[in-house]
């Protein structure tokens, strides 16, 4: 059986769930609430880029309402990721660069770009606010073991996306793997406790996303679907063109609203979300 993060460091001070308001994170947190996961978390974390579907606001109110969680969640954030990409003096040339698709004389084909949301909207936020709870100041190196244990909601069906922490005092866990939980005994798990069904957590804009889920998208929140039709149409016509290339949301390097969103089995193109390696994104 899978030891896990907290048999084996005894000198964890501060324990937090990354929470992505998403099926895994959600269930994570419910499943800690109800004593399933343990020891009980200190607090959860939403890191939030501001630019997440309605539906994901929505629950993440629900979450944070009376009686549901018995640990504090802290909404933190490294501003708007959808102004970063209306500002010309950032947009994709700064931090702000999420893994468009660019085509170029040289990639006729397509290719991502060097993706840095995850770390300046996600993980950057994560790690200064855990570094404020356990009283550790800008500059200041953390001990030498892991004093901060943080769970993040990947299941068995992503266990590709698992990495260890960057930073030697701070460990990661992940109790979803240690439990054999897939996406789906998340759902189950979800519904037996007569829980709602979370939404999908990502920006409106995350190329990471099956044609089914932009077609849910476009069929059930029109206003998300028009926020990523727009930002479509200004990543190609209005900013500076990158590395010679045309920028597009979709992988098919067309126009989004142009996409045809077919079933994605009948069309061979799956999910990319696992291309998504920070493991912060998308639970």
């Amino acid at each position: 059986m899978m030891m896990s993060a907290s048999c084996q460091h005894a000198s964890i001070s501060l324990r937090t769930i990354s929470l992505g308001a998403g099926v895994q994170s959600t269930t994570l947190a419910l499943m800690a609430a109800h004593g399933e996961i343990t020891p009980m978390p200190d607090i959860a974390i939403f890191a939030d880029t501001q630019a997440e579907p309605a539906a994901v606001y929505e629950h993440l109110n629900w979450l944070m309402g009376p009686n549901v969680l018995p640990f504090p969640v802290a909404i933190i954030t490294a501003g708007s990721l959808l102004d970063a990409l209306y500002d010309p003096s950032a947009g994709i040339a700064a931090g702000a660069r999420p893994p468009f698709m660019v085509q170029s004389k040289n990639t006729p084909g397509g290719a991502p770009l060097n993706r840095q949301c995850t770390r300046h909207y996600k993980v950057d936020p994560l790690i200064k606010k855990v570094r404020e709870l356990v009283g550790l100041q800008p500059g200041q190196q953390g001990p030498k073991t892991p004093i901060i244990e943080t769970w993040i909601g990947i299941s068995t069906d992503e266990a590709h996306r698992m990495k260890p922490s960057r930073k030697r005092y701070i460990t990661n866990r992940w109790p979803l793997i240690e439990k054999r939980m897939t996406r789906w005994d998340c759902l189950l798990w979800l519904e037996r406790q007569g829980y709602p069904r979370p939404p999908k957590s990502a920006c409106t804009f995350c190329p990471y996303r099956s044609n089914e889920a932009w077609r849910e998208m476009r069929d059930n929140a029109p206003a998300d679907w028009a926020q990523a039709v727009a930002v479509d149409r200004h990543i190609r016509d209005r900013m500076p063109r990158v590395h010679n290339g045309r920028v597009f949301i979709h992988r098919s390097l067309q126009p989004l609203d142009e996409v045809d969103l077919r079933n994605d089995y009948e069309r061979g193109q799956p999910d990319l979300f696992g291309n998504e390696c920070e493991g912060m994104c998308g639970v």
